[in-house]
């Protein structure tokens, strides 16, 4: 394993561990690197660095730290930090348990301290959604030394030597001036001095959402694969002019691609996978955008 087969030139890499676990990710052969994000990533599992991933929803944030941690044969588990996970979920809590024929109260692990005792990368997906209580928790695993203190336990865990942190949120903790993601927060910009490499990672170019589209879907023409591709660029330009409330993602791409295979064509596929999430004014946009480039929506 070089940074070659990143598409970089670096005199450093992480090595790759050698071995079994259900966790690690599957490899997506057709998967495209962006360099300075996945620079950092590598630093991340190469130096201990704890890093955080900053970008539009479906922009691939989950997916490259997912994809470099598959090739280096690195285990790596996903936490959504949605509203729902709570302070215990994470740390741990007394549960009753049959011994012997008997219940008694035992204590079980969280997420946290299962994952730092082994070799793993934790990714938190959702991170500027955290519930407060829950990031203070985290705040612990970005000091220097890493330590997870157990106070109801007695115990003082230390980090496995292989055990890595990263994250990804759609806002810079700064607050959503998009509108488009309730739910996020401001973060606590003590905590958020605590990430050693912050990233923004935006929309790959057009000729690689291109190479994308025809990688995963081998029945797409080319021509095809670029109307798509500069459609989505359309809607992203009207996203950050304020006329769509939405956009389409490669995610949305890769659904589009899908779709047209199965619903008859590129028209009646984007009907399902990007029109009808549209206000009705916002619609008639869209299909303006889409006879501009040739093609007619019903």
């Amino acid at each position: 394993m070089s940074s070659a087969d990143f598409g970089l030139d670096l005199d450093w890499m992480p090595e790759p561990l050698a071995v079994e676990s259900p966790h690690i990710p599957s490899l997506d052969p057709a998967f495209r690197f962006e360099p300075q994000t996945t620079r950092a990533i590598l630093a991340g599992f190469r130096f201990n660095h704890r890093v955080l991933i900053q970008g539009l929803h479906g922009s691939g944030k989950s997916s490259h730290v997912e994809q470099v941690a598959s090739r280096l044969g690195w285990p790596l588990m996903r936490v959504n930090l949605d509203s729902h996970v709570s302070r215990l979920d994470l740390i741990g809590k007394d549960t009753i348990v049959v011994q012997d024929g008997q219940q008694v109260t035992a204590f079980q692990e969280g997420i946290l301290p299962w994952a730092m005792q082994q070799p793993m990368a934790l990714l938190l997906d959702e991170y500027d959604a955290g519930r407060p209580d829950v990031l203070f928790v985290i705040q612990r695993l970005l000091e220097a030394d890493g330590r997870l203190t157990l106070s109801d336990q007695n115990r003082v865990i230390e980090p496995h030597p292989q055990f890595r942190l990263f994250a990804t949120c759609n806002t810079l903790g700064l607050g959503d001036e998009t509108g488009l993601y309730a739910g996020t927060q401001v973060l606590n910009q003590a905590q958020l001095d605590r990430w050693t490499s912050v990233c923004r990672l935006d929309f790959m170019d057009e000729a690689s959402e291109v190479q994308l589209l025809l990688d995963k879907t081998q029945r797409l023409s080319g021509e095809d694969a670029a109307l798509m591709v500069r459609f989505a660029a359309m809607t992203r330009d009207s996203f950050r002019a304020g006329d769509l409330s939405i956009l389409m993602s490669p995610r949305g791409l890769l659904h589009w691609a899908q779709g047209s295979a199965i619903f008859g064509g590129l028209l009646a596929a984007v009907d399902y996978t990007f029109l009808n999430r549209l206000h009705r004014d916002e619609r008639a946009l869209a299909e303006e955008m889409l006879q501009a480039l040739g093609l007619r929506a019903d």
